[in-house]
Order: C-alpha cells, then sequence, then structure tokens
C-alpha cells in the first residue's frame, strides 16, 4: 500500500475498523507472550536499578530506554537486564543546543551526545534520541497556518505560509539558521555513531522546527547515513498533522517509536490541549498501529510520561500493538 493510498482508505479504517488479517493475525496473542511482527514494549528509565528493572519484568515489558550513564555504570544495568531478559534498547540524550550562539554550549552539546553515543554503546542499546536545537521568541504562525515551502538541495525555509511572509521573517531566518547548525554538528557526531554502533535517532519535540512530515523527513534523509535516523513520537506533533500521516512519510527512515498522547482543545484542535495518558487523547491508535505496518516497523515501541502504573501501561500498549 503507498503512503497516498493508505491516506485515502483512513476514513474507512476508523469508521467499520477491523484491520482484516491483521486483527485475525492477532488473536491468539497474549500479554505473556512475544508481542507480534517484532514490535517490543518498554519504559523510560532514567537510571536503571536492579529492583527497577525486575519491576519492568514483572508488568511483562521486554527493555527500557535509559538516560546518560558513565560506560562502566551503563555496563552494570545491561548486566541486569540481561539476566531477566530484558534489553536496554536506547539512550535518552534529549535537547542539544546546537544552534547557540555561544560556541562553548554547542561544543559542551556535542560532548553530552558523544557520551550518550559511548553509553549507548555500553549499555547494548542501538539508537541515541537526540533534539538538536529549538527556536522560538518570535512571531510564528500558528499550527493550522504552516504552508511550508522549502528549498530541496538545503532544507532552507522559503515560506511558512500561504500568501505573505513578511511577518515570519524573524523565524524563517532562525530555522535556516537551526537547519546548518544541526546539520553540521550531526555529521561531526556520525563518525562516533560509526565507532559505537549506535545510530543518532533524530526526535523534532515542540522546538519549533520541522514541524510537517516532509520537512522533517528531509532533514533527517539528508545525511545519506544508516547512522543518522528519526525517533518519532506518536503524541509531540498531533497539532501540526496526524500522527499517521508523520509515520507514512517517514518510512524505513525511522528508528525508534515514542508511545504517548495529546488530547487537543475542542476549542482550538490546531493550537491548543494538553499531553495524557495513552488511549485518552486524540491519536487514533488504530489507524497508527495500521501505519506502523504499512511502513514495516518492527522495533521498539517506548511509553513517554503518564502516570498510570507499570501494569496498566502495559495493558494499554498491548491494546495498541493489538490494534485497538
Amino acid at each position: 500500500m503507498t503512503r497516498r493510498q493508505f491516506i485515502s482508505n483512513s476514513a474507512s479504517l476508523l469508521g467499520g475498523l477491523s484491520l482484516g488479517t491483521v486483527t485475525a493475525s492477532r488473536a491468539a496473542w497474549s500479554a505473556e507472550s512475544t508481542p507480534p511482527a517484532g514490535l517490543k514494549r518498554a519504559l523510560i528509565l532514567s537510571k536503571p536499578t536492579e529492583a527497577s528493572l525486575a519491576a519492568l519484568k514483572n508488568a511483562g515489558f521486554d527493555g527500557a530506554e535509559a538516560g546518560i550513564l558513565p560506560p562502566s555504570d551503563a555496563e552494570e544495568c545491561r548486566a541486569w537486564a540481561e539476566k531477566l531478559g530484558l534489553r536496554i534498547h536506547s539512550v535518552l540524550r534529549g535537547w542539544a543546543e546546537f544552534n547557540s550562539p555561544d560556541a562553548a554550549k554547542v561544543e559542551s552539546s556535542l560532548k553530552v551526545t558523544e557520551d550518550a553515543l559511548r553509553a549507548a554503546e555500553a549499555y547494548g542499546a542501538d539508537a541515541v534520541l537526540l533534539v538538536p536545537c529549538r527556536i522560538g521568541g518570535m512571531k510564528m504562525p500558528r499550527a493550522w497556518e504552516f504552508h511550508l515551502e522549502f528549498d530541496e538541495a538545503t532544507g532552507h525555509l522559503r515560506e511558512v505560509v500561504a500568501g505573505d511572509n513578511r511577518p515570519y521573517a524573524d523565524y524563517i531566518d532562525a530555522h535556516n539558521r537551526a537547519i546548518d547548525a544541526s546539520t553540521e554538528a550531526v555529521k561531526r557526531l556520525i563518525p562516533v555513531a560509526e565507532k559505537t554502533g549506535v545510530v543518532i535517532a533524530i526526535e523534532n519535540v515542540w522546538n519549533n522546527l520541522w514541524v510537517r512530515p516532509a520537512h522533517f523527513r528531509h532533514f533527517v534523509a539528508s545525511f545519506r547515513s544508516p547512522w543518522v535516523r528519526a525517533y518519532y513520537d506518536i503524541g509531540n506533533h498531533v497539532k501540526y498533522a496526524p500522527s499517521e500521516q508523520w509515520i507514512l512519510e517517514l518510512g524505513s527512515l525511522l528508528a525508534k517509536v515514542h508511545v504517548k498522547d495529546f488530547k487537543l482543545a475542542p476549542a482550538d484542535p490546531a493550537g491548543g490541549g494538553e499531553f495524557v495518558n495513552i488511549r485518552d487523547g486524540s491519536v487514533r491508535w488504530p489507524v497508527v498501529r495500521a501505519a506502523l505496518d504499512c511502513v514495516n516497523y518492527r522495533d521498539w515501541l517506548t511509553i513517554e510520561g503518564g502516570d498510570l502504573s507499570m501494569e496498566e501501561h502495559r495493558h494499554r500498549l498491548d491494546l495498541i500493538i493489538e490494534g485497538k
């Protein structure tokens, strides 16, 4: 199925969603077994301990995403996880400041990211989540107003709305400088990623950058490197475009997926809202699940945020995996 065909069929998937043989093939699956199609369940444990990993195992998860630790500590965590039959699959590096005017902050951001890559290697993880930078403080279009035109060679924005773009000149300039700074920084990190065997998985999270799926894909693909891919958070950009559109656009560039939900405000569905527990918001989970199948995503689904118990998180994630 092509992306265009999938999008055209979304309404029917929502209206009478049976998912055909997909649902039938999952009918016999239980929470105690391995999730279908290679999907694996995880939670974030910033600093895993033997006790927290054991609790994760008892709740039915397959692994965890961890924070940055010295390699010796990460190796100890890896041993605890492997003893339990778990895996620490990714490292949460988070925000960087590659577009800072302060050269010292740029170098510090690079150093922290290198530390994250080495920690991931010690954990036995295969990816590091990186948010390269953020911009703000100037006039920007509202979520529903964005209409991007960009240069295919550089990724630089030419327009961000239909019509008069002069009110957004500062935003366009800041965005283009962020693209250049992030590109230079990530290129410097690729040799470390290759040496450690860990993918730089770029996440786009409320940083006012790459707000349309095609533009984000262009940025990630621009490196033309197997060591640079995308870490997509299902709940982060619902206000800009439905989650399934991001998944279908990113396709084979998807390295990892965060499972999160966002409830759009009825009075301002393209701008307002709040993060909520998974399955309590505006994400169309059956359609998202079908989109993951459509792009042959076969990796980790890591829950981020929420105030549920580990057991309830696992239960809700199981329902998502089943296409419900």
